[in-house]
């Protein structure tokens, strides 16, 4: 179907789908207070990053400030659930990473359903990781970590984001690829998992481009390798993890824009078309660019097409790595 006429089959859709509002609606509608931006992570990481770039584009499309709340732990639990109990009005949405496809199957007991509980607007950056360490580690290289890990199983330690972040998924598919063990230390956050990196209180840790590129150029972090199948256009030095030696691994962070569950269609609509607008603003495209980061902006449909298919395969990967929330 031609791009126009998808366009306007789903504006038809959204419409009849939320008679509340009239025909009129997806021109008219805007938020009747500020925007809230929940991150469930602390500041410094991939979501965290997305969100602020995006707000003062949201701001300019929405007429009405977007702000950004980090509300942390569980694994980005703790912030997720704040949005599925609020109200669908579009004034409280999650900008999360992609946790939100494997949490479902990793946690137990959650007060809501990742699956039931929120609107998808739209999957909107991808960043690769890279494999750092401090410049004082005895771990030089990528091969020569791995070799402790064999000699050693258990001995070394690497932070993640929380349970069932990208960052902690990495490491445990290359633990699983590799036949080794290692330790995992989950922090509130990729800002704090990169610090212990930092302070030396674990061994390594995967890290987004956003937060890590800049550490590396300032000589403060060793990258030795990157978890996206082709290597990183800003640093092309550095070899994949599938070119050491492990061909077909491809483990990235990917945040998405989320409302509650009964967003009415047409205000999902408008709050994707205010993901174009971010999209297409050149401060935000040139400073993704600068931190290798793919930007995407996916349909409601199409992003919920996406969440179906790596929610099947994250709770496939979870069972067969035997990967656990620590």
């Amino acid at each position: 179907m031609p791009i126009a006429r998808r366009q306007m089959a789903t504006l038809a859709a959204s419409l009849l789908a939320a008679p509340a509002l009239a025909p009129d609606a997806l021109a008219q509608w805007a938020p009747s207070r500020q925007v809230r931006l929940i991150v469930p992570f602390s500041p410094g990481g991939g979501a965290d990053t997305t969100a602020r770039l995006f707000a003062p584009a949201f701001t300019a499309f929405l007429g009405q400030p977007a702000v950004v709340e980090n509300r942390t732990g569980a694994g980005g639990t703790i912030g997720a659930a704040e949005v599925a109990r609020a109200a669908p009005d579009g004034t409280t949405l999650l900008v999360d990473a992609a946790n939100q496809a494997v949490n479902q199957a990793l946690f137990r007991g959650l007060p809501f359903d990742y699956v039931t509980g929120f609107t998808p607007i739209s999957r909107v950056t991808v960043y690769p990781l890279l494999l750092v360490v401090r410049p004082e580690s005895p771990y030089r290289s990528f091969e020569a970590l791995l070799a402790k890990a064999r000699a050693e199983p258990g001995r070394l330690t690497y932070s993640s984001s929380g349970n069932g972040i990208s960052n902690h998924i990495a490491t445990a598919v290359l633990a699983d690829r590799a036949k080794v063990e290692f330790s995992h230390v989950p922090y509130r956050g990729g800002g704090p998992a990169l610090a212990a990196v930092l302070a030396g209180d674990v061994d390594f840790g995967f890290a987004t481009v956003a937060s890590a590129a800049a550490l590396a150029q300032e000589g403060r972090l060793r990258p030795l390798a990157a978890s996206s199948a082709s290597r990183i256009p800003t640093l092309p030095e550095i070899p994949t993890v599938a070119q050491l030696g492990f061909p077909g691994y491809d483990q990235t962070e990917w945040n998405g824009l989320y409302g509650p569950a009964g967003l009415p269609p047409a205000i999902a609509e408008r709050l994707y078309e205010a993901c174009q607008a971010a999209l297409r603003d050149p401060k935000v495209t040139e400073r993704l660019t600068a931190l290798g980061a793919l930007a995407l902006g996916n349909s409601p449909a199409e992003f919920a097409d996406f969440l179906k298919r790596e929610r099947s395969a994250m709770a496939r990967l979870v069972l067969e790595a035997n990967i656990t929330a620590d």
